[in-house]
């Protein structure tokens, strides 16, 4: 890895080029609407996982056009009263696993909520979501599918499982409080739901060097999965390019940056091929409301590991 981005000083200043859709709030409110009229209530199932010192539970709350899609809830064991609450979104490639792979937010007195990922779950942790068309895991990728049209564009789907996510947890009768967090992928659904989140509705906002920010510059600038995924199907497809440039603005993170007031951590590595610096930047950059940025000089898309979790608790706990 070497640095390959904008100097440091350009990217302090940097900000997305792309202007957002001229229906980018009236489609997305047209979606949530709509999931919220086909919305049933949660259902929670006790499951005994053998962890003394947590309970967990399997969550099956209804997301993009009332489909179902599954969750785990870790909370500290025996314990009595409000809690505050972390929605956890996962990256990209990855399914909710099992509830022992999630023990940091419980362990720092959270409760935990976290997404499956619909589709998703054959590269690297097991998922029980399927996308509507009946699949269930499978390897990546899904940055191009449906991507030609906004509709039926997959992270329409999975933004709006986002932001469903946020509702369920804050209908949970000991919520006190609700972030949201997330690496990569997942740091891009947390910006994405706290975008279409109420103001007030939020503690706080955490994304880890995420994923879907400045989309455009960042199929440009690496070759580096997923974006790569997406350059691959313009070489292949040129004639349908810019449709499908137009598609994925409408879930740029700058975009949904743009919306959030509540307090943000956001993390970004100078190396990172993934999601590189300048598109953390677009999105960080955006932001409105108060804002920190945890800078890793000398990493890639492994964006400070264990060093921004405990950045993450420290700034959840300054929060609650």
């Amino acid at each position: 890895m070497a640095l390959f981005d904008l100097p440091l000083a350009d990217l302090r200043q940097h900000r997305c080029a792309t202007p957002e859709p001229a229906d980018f709030d009236a489609f997305w409110a047209g979606t949530l609407d709509e999931a919220r009229r086909l919305a049933a209530p949660a259902v929670l199932s006790p499951v005994d996982t053998g962890l003394r010192a947590v309970d967990t539970t399997d969550v099956t709350f209804t997301g993009f056009g009332g489909q179902p899609v599954k969750a785990w809830l870790n909370r500290p064991a025996d314990v009595e009263g409000p809690l505050p609450v972390v929605v956890e979104f996962i990256g990209y490639g990855g399914g909710r696993g099992y509830p022992h792979d999630w023990l940091l937010w419980s362990a720092a007195g959270y409760a935990h909520l976290v997404m499956d990922t619909r589709g998703q779950g054959g590269g690297w942790r097991a998922g029980d979501t399927p996308d509507p068309d009946g699949s269930g895991p499978q390897t990546p990728g899904f940055l191009t599918r449906g991507v030609l049209d906004p509709q039926t564009y997959y992270y329409r789907r999975l933004i709006t499982d986002a932001v469903r996510a946020v509702e369920t947890a804050r209908a949970l009768p000991f919520a006190s409080h609700v972030l949201v967090s997330g690496i990569s992928q997942g740091g891009g659904l947390a910006l994405a739901a706290a975008g279409l989140s109420s103001p007030g509705d939020l503690a706080g906002v955490i994304a880890g060097v995420p994923f879907l920010c400045d989309i455009r510059r960042a199929v440009t600038i690496t070759d580096r999965a997923p974006y790569a995924e997406f350059a691959a199907f313009c070489r292949l497809n040129p004639s349908r390019a810019a449709l499908a440039l137009s598609t994925v603005d409408y879930v740029d993170g700058a975009h949904f940056a743009a919306r959030i007031t509540a307090p943000a951590l956001l993390s970004a590595a100078l190396m990172d091929l993934t999601c590189p610096p300048s598109t953390v930047f677009a999105a960080y950059n955006a932001l409105r409301g108060p804002k920190e940025l945890e800078l890793y000089e000398w990493d890639g898309h492994d964006g400070g590991q264990g060093h921004f979790s405990s950045r993450a608790v420290a700034f959840a706990n300054g929060l609650i």
